[in-house]
C-alpha cells in the first residue's frame, strides 16, 4: 500500500460546545472561519476556556487527516513543529502510538493551540495561535524526510510562508510524490488566491475544498468550481456536507452522496476525515467512486463526536461500515 506523509502546523485542539453564538461576537472570531490569533487573543480565549468544559485532542488540519489514515492502517508520517513543552510531548505521544513516524522539529516558543468553539448547529470556528507551528522554515526541510512516501497531504494553512510550503511541495515532487493540498479555509483562499492558484497550476495533483473554498478560489458554485479546479490538477474534489461531494478528473464527474447523520454534534475534522477516506481509497487502488464512499463514511463518523479523534473502539464500526459501502 502507498505511504502518506502529511504535512501541516502541529496543533492541540482545545473545545468548546457553546450554547448561543454570542462569546464568538466577543471574541471577533466570524463564524465558520479559522483565524490566526496574537497572544493578546489567546490570553482572552485562555481566559474564557479556564471558565467552561473543554477537550483536549491531537489537531491540525492535515494532522487530523493523517492520524484518520494510520487508524485505518496506512502507513503513514508527519512534518511540523511543536514546543518543548506539555503540549508537544501529548502531540509527540500521540502520533508514535498510533504507528506514524513521526518528523517533528522543536523550537523555544510553546506548542500550537486551536481553540476550537462549536456552535449548536454543529459549525465550528477556530482561533489559533500557531506558536512553534510558524516557526518552520523551508531550510529545515531536506529531501530526506520526503523519500519513501507516495504521497504529500499539505495543508492550505501553510501558505502563511511562501517560501516554506513551495519548497516543501518542489522537495516532494524532486522525490516522486504526488502532491495532494486542502485549500483549508474560505478567508485563507480570499487572502492567498493568487499564490494558492499558482502552486496548485504548477504544482499539485489532487486538490481538496469545501464549497466556500471553493468559491473563494474560483469565483463559482461548487457544480462549476469543480470542473475549473480540475483544469488546474488532476482530481478535483469539492465536499459540500450534507449534500455530499464532487469529485473530477478529466471528463469523469462522480457526486458521492453524504451519509446521512440525524444527530451532528460537531462538524470539526469532518473535510480532514473525508479526505482520510478518500486517500486511503487511492493508496489501496480503488477507483475515484469507491475514494470518494469511502470519505463520506469516514466524515458521517466523526461529526458524531466532539473534536477530530474518534475514540478507539469507533474504528471496528467504522471499517464495517466501510466493508459495507464498498458492497453496495
Amino acid at each position: 500500500m502507498d505511504k502518506i506523509l502529511g504535512m501541516g502546523n502541529a496543533l492541540v485542539d482545545i473545545l468548546a460546545t457553546l450554547d448561543t453564538d454570542d462569546v464568538l461576537r466577543q471574541m471577533g472570531l466570524p463564524k465558520g472561519s479559522m483565524q490566526l490569533i496574537d497572544d493578546q487573543k489567546f490570553a482572552q480565549i485562555s481566559d474564557y476556556f479556564a471558565s467552561t468544559k473543554t477537550h483536549k485532542a491531537t489537531g491540525g488540519s492535515a494532522g487530523n487527516t493523517i492520524v484518520a489514515l494510520a487508524a485505518l492502517g496506512a502507513e503513514t508520517g508527519f512534518i511540523g513543529k511543536t514546543g518543548a513543552d506539555g503540549n508537544g510531548r501529548f502531540l509527540q505521544d500521540s502520533y508514535e502510538q498510533r504507528g506514524i513516524e513521526c518528523k517533528l522539529q522543536t523550537a523555544d516558543l510553546p506548542t500550537g493551540i486551536a481553540s476550537t468553539f462549536v456552535s449548536s448547529d454543529g459549525e465550528r470556528t477556530f482561533g489559533t495561535h500557531l506558536g512553534a507551528a510558524a516557526t518552520l522554515k523551508a531550510e529545515e526541510l531536506g529531501l530526506d524526510l520526503f523519500r519513501g512516501y507516495t504521497y504529500l497531504y499539505i495543508e492550505g494553512y501553510l501558505v502563511q510562508d511562501h517560501d516554506m510550503i513551495l519548497h516543501a511541495i518542489q522537495l516532494a515532487k524532486e522525490a516522486g510524490l504526488q502532491v495532494c493540498l486542502d485549500l483549508a479555509s474560505y478567508n485563507i483562499v480570499e487572502q492567498d488566491r493568487e499564490f494558492l492558484r499558482l502552486i496548485v497550476n504548477k504544482y499539485v495533483d489532487i486538490v481538496f475544498a469545501n464549497e466556500e473554498e471553493a468559491k473563494a478560489f474560483t469565483g463559482q458554485e461548487a457544480d462549476e468550481a469543480v470542473g475549473t479546479i480540475a483544469e488546474m490538477c488532476s482530481i478535483a474534489v469539492v465536499k459540500r456536507g450534507a449534500q455530499g461531494s464532487l469529485v473530477k478528473k478529466g471528463s469523469e464527474t462522480i457526486q458521492m452522496q453524504a451519509v446521512r447523520v440525524d444527530n451532528v454534534v460537531d462538524t470539526t475534522g469532518a473535510g480532514d476525515y473525508f479526505a482520510a477516506g478518500f486517500m486511503y481509497g487511492l493508496t489501496a487502488g480503488y477507483a475515484l467512486e469507491r475514494c470518494a464512499r469511502i470519505g463520506s463514511v469516514l466524515a458521517g463518523h466523526i461529526v458524531r463526536h466532539v473534536g477530530a479523534t474518534l475514540p478507539a473502539d469507533t474504528w471496528t464500526d467504522v471499517k464495517r461500515d466501510i466493508a459495507q459501502a464498498l458492497a453496495e
